[in-house]
């Protein structure tokens, strides 16, 4: 997929999105990005090969290539299908174009999005993300992609315009259904991490101590490598994930384990303690808040 013969409609400017659509402009292709909030397009003020439109339906005009990056499958279903009073651009997308979903989408939205734009010509491929906003910035994000091998090919030089990490792990939705998994695994690692540093605490531990032994022991984590010392222990709050983001993606996990009819205990009371820390600490709160909560709750 050479840049200077692909156009791309970028759906999804935000804290993610803009570096990874600057990334792909770095790389020569030509986007017309498009986000609810329309100041997002100052951030790409001289930027070649960039176009700011007022709609969706205006950024896949002549695309080959749709990129999503929102917040959740009901949003990616109304952009796509079309909701009360509006419809979508499934039906205008062009045939023999890609739809690369990279949200933390629901894998049962995911495949059934892939079987109707299968019967539009559409060429459909979940591709979400991991590494955060850091990672997006320099290129280094990891990949996991979902879609046919075909597929897979034709647009991994694409993905790999803003991703280390890029593989392949089976059909439309298996991509969303890995990462909804591991968002899940780190969210239940941010909560056992906050609470043991705060028993620490409680007790008279210094938590940093206890969190190098937990580096240098079988506790470590990416809470424990990255986000412990840079964004906890300090009250700075801010490694630019929110927590409602991760209670939504949590959910999402949770739904899926239990849609294959598993075993899912912890993943339930990671909703829960997710669902309770992001009502208290309101909107805004960044996911590694959790530590407050926590805290906060101590008796």
């Amino acid at each position: 997929m050479k840049p200077s013969d692909t156009k791309i409609a970028f759906v999804g400017l935000g804290l993610m999105g803009v570096p990874m659509a600057k990334n792909l402009l770095k790389a020569g292709f030509q986007i017309a990005g498009f986000d609810l909030n329309k100041e997002v397009a100052e951030k790409f003020s001289g930027e070649k090969g960039f176009h700011f439109v007022s709609s969706p339906e205006q950024a896949i005009q002549n695309a080959n290539v749709t990129i999503l990056m929102l917040p959740d499958s009901s949003i990616i279903d109304a952009v796509l299908w079309g909701s009360a009073g509006s419809a979508g651009i499934a039906s205008k997308l062009s045939r023999n174009s890609y739809l690369i979903d990279m949200s933390s989408s629901s894998p049962i939205s995911s495949k059934e999005n892939n079987k109707k734009l299968d019967q539009l010509g559409v060429k459909f491929i979940d591709a979400p993300v991991s590494g955060g906003v850091k990672k997006a910035i320099d290129g280094s994000l990891a990949i996991i992609v979902g879609g046919t091998k075909e597929h897979f090919e034709e647009v991994q030089g694409l993905l790999e315009c803003m991703g280390k990490s890029i593989v392949h792990v089976g059909d439309a939705g298996a991509a969303h259904a890995v990462k909804a998994l591991n968002n899940y695994v780190s969210a239940a690692g941010l909560i056992a991490v906050s609470e043991a540093l705060n028993a620490a605490n409680k007790f008279g531990l210094d938590p940093h101590v206890v969190n190098k032994v937990f580096n240098a022991s079988t506790g470590r984590n990416n809470t424990t490598e990255n986000k412990v010392e840079n964004f906890m222990l300090n009250d700075a709050f801010n490694s630019g994930f929110s927590l409602a983001l991760m209670s939504k993606d949590v959910q999402i996990a949770l739904s899926f384990i239990e849609g294959m009819n598993c075993y899912a205990n912890l993943a339930k009371q990671c909703v829960i303690t997710a669902s309770e820390a992001n009502e208290k600490l309101g909107k805004g709160a960044d996911h590694t808040a959790m530590y407050d909560y926590v805290r906060s709750q101590a008796r």
